[in-house]
């Protein structure tokens, strides 16, 4: 539903968001209000002390206070009930309960003030009669103090401008119109949204690459949010239809066959190779990140192994660059990698928006020379995430159209010029000139790494690189189709961001608008459902909506309840396709990079489950990644130590395997 219009401005809470917060607040006033009487009637003989008959009548005024108040929240909690996320209408009534809702915080802060003021006039009647005035007075004040946090929290910057908008809906606006009044709220949202992650990211400092990625993530969370009129828990609500709606989709897939070559093939054994690369540069890629991702991985036995290391002062034949507790970094980076102190060239932890920690080091065993770029730990790597816009790349390479991240091809362009220009490759290479280059990374790193490797591909032409989850908003489509030649990226489950981009994130808008406006059921019952559904799973056929399977190809025409939920007729928009949304000109669609090998978890290992997951390994499409999946482990399959763990089963349950007999016969499995 789009934010209720109060006091002449929009608001970011919509007529039905106030049941489960009505519901808490009558919960406690009931309480309240019981004991108040109960106190009174049982107590009532002992207010005859001096200020008794005041006290008498503050007590009988606060009953009837309470009990109004009681009424009047158990008609909003009832209202809030009515219709569902696009049709309101059953709940006109709302804004002015509560207008009478707030009328009512005044008697009510007027009668807390007056109890407070009695209190501290020390005036002597029965100890059980003060105690329960003193409990009532912090009572009152917490409730109102709670009352006015909510108040900040649902204020909406923008809600004067959006406000007569949201009262007469889009019918009203011809193109001009629309088209300045886009253009005036993005520009206000863009300085809406800058101030707020300046102060989030008060602490980082102020250079002019903080000052460019301010600017470049408000441009994106303003072009992302400033052309609909959701709220919050819309977007929740969506989320967990959206997260149904695909298991239900999955259970009804009827099999598939599918022409499979044998296990013997070429293809299966550069997955078995692939694989045990994968595996074994993983460790490197989990290693940049230091000892916060080693404690996590290891929290009884972690701080005793790197412990002396974090204590110790050693000159070393390496360069250790930037940041605190270095020399716990590097035990830790020790332990995971299990190389020795000489086989290190250079170590730096030096964080910057754009500028990326990374390591150097001999690896003896792949005769390689690994370059690691950590991945997202702070809130600059969270900037640096955040600068999607696309910017060409210049390379000494033919292809086209070689547009990347902007962000990340900023932070693989400093992480080079440290290679090149301060001569660390020239060093490594001095020690052991007839290694190859490998670069490794996970999740930004993974990116930047890409991009490192695209970069360094002229001068080191045998270089390798393996992206574990990288950013599929990474490459243009050129530049993803000339890494596969030396790139490998793994990706993990359900891993959101793999599947991460702006022309995703549209879709995914576009989806979430499509499903809450065919939604059949009050916003309360999809949430309480989906929080059961998320926690001990159930039947998805048993979606709260009007849509079938079947009826997504019927559904060609614009969508009215998806129209109310736009600020605008907005061009990117085109309800006849379900196809990712077009992108404006400074996202185009960009794909992750080199060729991929997937996991995907067979069966399910259940939400409570006590079993190890089990997972199959297989070179996919990266069309396979063009939708974001909702689910419990969109977020947790993206986690380097769930990853390890996933590579650690896959290729120990694939050598087991190696000398199983190749399977004769059909050449046919169904899938």
């Amino acid at each position: 539903m789009p934010g209720m219009v109060l006091f002449g401005r929009r608001w970011a809470i919509a007529s039905d968001d106030l049941v489960f917060p009505g519901l808490f607040e009558l919960f406690l006033r009931v309480l309240w209000w019981i004991g108040i009487l109960t106190l009174y009637f049982r107590h009532r003989a002992k207010l005859n002390c001096a200020g008794g008959a005041l006290l008498s009548a503050y007590l009988i005024v606060l009953i009837v206070l309470l009990a109004v108040i009681i009424c009047t929240v158990s008609a909003i909690v009832h209202v809030s009930m009515k219709g569902t996320i696009c049709n309101p209408g059953p709940r006109k009534s709302m804004s002015k309960l509560l207008y009478l809702r707030l009328a009512l915080f005044l008697p009510e802060m007027v009668w807390a003030s007056l109890g407070a003021a009695w209190i501290a006039d020390s005036v002597q009647c029965d100890s059980i009669v003060v105690n329960g005035i003193i409990a009532t007075v912090v009572i009152s004040w917490v409730i109102i103090i709670s009352t006015m946090v909510t108040i900040v929290i649902v204020f909406d910057p923008l809600g004067g401008k959006m406000a007569p908008y949201s009262s007469t809906g889009p019918s009203p606006l011809d193109n001009h119109e629309s088209s300045q009044f886009l253009s005036g709220l993005r520009t206000a949202a863009t300085s809406v949204w800058e101030t707020r992650i300046k102060l989030l990211c008060c602490c980082i400092g102020k250079d002019d690459h903080t000052r460019v990625a301010f600017s470049s993530t408000a441009e994106l969370f303003s072009t992302y949010f400033s052309d609909t009129d959701l709220v919050p828990s819309d977007i929740a609500a969506g989320l967990t239809l959206l997260h149904q709606q695909q298991d239900n989709l999955r259970n009804n897939q009827e099999p598939k066959e599918v022409i499979s070559h044998s296990p013997g093939s070429c293809q299966e054994a550069d997955l078995d190779a692939e694989l045990e690369n994968c595996h074994h540069y993983m460790h490197f890629a989990a290693a940049a990140y230091g000892w916060p991702l080693y404690i996590y991985r290891n929290p009884f036995t972690g701080l005793c192994k790197i412990g002396g290391d974090c204590c110790r002062s050693r000159t070393t034949e390496y360069d250790l660059v930037g940041g605190d507790q270095l020399n716990c970094h590097f035990g830790s980076i020790l332990q995971t990698t299990g190389l020795q102190y000489r086989d290190f060239i250079h170590i730096s932890f030096h964080d910057k928006v754009y500028e990326l920690p990374f390591i150097v080091a001999l690896d003896h065993r792949k005769e390689s020379v690994v370059v690691a770029v950590r991945g997202t730990m702070s809130l600059q790597d969270i900037l640096t995430d955040l600068s999607a816009e696309s910017e060409p790349l210049d390379l000494e390479c033919e292809v086209q159209d070689c547009l990347a991240h902007k962000g990340i091809s900023q932070a693989a362009r400093y992480v080079y010029r440290r290679l090149v220009s301060d001569g660390i490759l020239s060093q490594a290479f001095s020690i052991a000139p007839e290694y190859r280059l490998v670069v490794v990374g996970h999740s930004l790193g993974a990116g930047a790494a890409a991009l490192l490797a695209i970069m360094l591909r002229h001068s080191h032409p045998q270089v390798r690189c393996y992206a574990f989850s990288p950013p599929r908003g990474l490459l243009s489509k050129s530049l993803y189709e000339y890494s596969k030649n030396f790139t490998v990226s793994l990706v993990l489950g359900k891993d959101v961001i793999p599947r991460l981009s702006v022309t995703n994130l549209e879709d995914l808008k576009k989806r979430i608008l499509r499903v809450i406006a065919h939604c059949n059921k009050p916003k309360y019952q999809i949430l309480l459902h989906g929080c059961w559904y998320e926690l001990f799973g159930g039947n998805p056929d048993d979606l709260p909506t009007e849509l079938d399977g079947g009826e997504h190809r019927d559904l060609t025409q614009p969508l009215l309840g998806e129209q109310s939920l736009l600020t605008h007729r907005s061009p990117p928009y085109s309800f006849s396709s379900d196809s990712p949304l077009e992108s404006p000109t400074k996202y185009p669609p960009l794909y992750p990079p080199g060729r991929i090998i997937h996991l995907e978890e067979e069966g399910t290992s259940g939400r409570f489950s006590c079993y190890t997951a089990q997972y199959t390994a297989k070179w996919s499409h990266e069309s396979e990644f063009s939708k974001i999946l909702i689910g419990p482990k969109m977020l947790t399959d993206h986690m380097p130590d769930i990853l390890m763990r996933a590579l650690d089963s896959v290729v120990s349950d694939r050598a087991v395997c190696i000398s199983c007999p190749a399977p004769r016969g059909s050449n046919v499995d169904v899938v």
